[in-house]
Formats: structure tokens, sequence, C-alpha cells
């Protein structure tokens, strides 16, 4: 898998900005829209993302894209710490 600063340039090309996100075990974020495209990658840890009622489980360094005013939800299903990376359109 790339390092995080080798994903950073990447999406810095494609006008994106790149961040880490943390999650503890059965973490849960529900029902989010975000007025902007968003890019994400698992890094380590087993997530869940629901894009538009369609739910992903993407191996770490899978890049998923998820399209503005869309409703979306992340879930760390597994049973450690989950860390993925995370970058807005702008």
């Amino acid at each position: 898998m790339k390092t995080q600063e080798e994903i950073a340039t990447e999406w810095r090309k494609k006008g994106f900005s790149c961040g880490l996100w943390t999650d503890p075990p059965g973490q849960r974020w529900e029902n989010f829209v975000h007025s902007v495209d968003e890019l994400v990658i698992v890094v380590d840890g087993e997530v869940e993302f629901e894009i538009n009622s369609q739910v992903y489980h993407p191996a770490p360094g899978e890049e998923l894209f998820i399209p503005a005013n869309v409703l979306h939800s992340v879930r760390n299903i597994g049973n450690t710490t989950a860390r993925w990376l995370y970058g807005y359109k702008g």
C-alpha cells in the first residue's frame, strides 16, 4: 500500500485534501451528507461504507469515491481500531 504522503500528493493533484481518521471498534458515523466530493482509503481495520444505500467493504489501500450531496455512513465493523484516510474536494 502507498504511504499517506504518497496518497496525499496524488489527491492534491486531483484537488482533494488528505487527513487520517481513527475509529475504535464499533464506531458508527451515520447518515452524513457533504456539499463536496470525498475520497476515502482504509489504512487498516475493517471499515464498512454505505454510499447511497450501496454497502462497500474496501480492502486496505482501495480508494472509494463519495459524490457530493449523497447520503453516506461509515462503520468500524472489526474488533480492532480502524484507520482511514479521507479527503474533501476543494
